[in-house]
């Protein structure tokens, strides 16, 4: 992931309704592509554990 560049996943398609991640210098960036202004920090670590829980289903409770 470029430093300073958005990303989103290529699931998305043409669609605005997503998630899209960048780096920060030690930090990774998320917003919602519909509300820019609005921007999270966190560590890698968090993120990829929040992936990690995602695709092992362990959040599908909350759907």
């Amino acid at each position: 992931m470029a430093n300073g560049t958005w990303q989103k996943s290529s699931y998305s398609g043409s669609n605005d309704d997503c998630v899209e991640f960048r780096s920060a210098g030690a930090l990774v960036e998320l917003r919602e592509s519909d509300d820019g202004d609005v921007i999270l920090h966190t560590a890698p670590a968090t993120i990829a554990a929040l992936l990690l829980a995602i695709k092992g289903g362990e959040l599908d409770h909350h759907a």
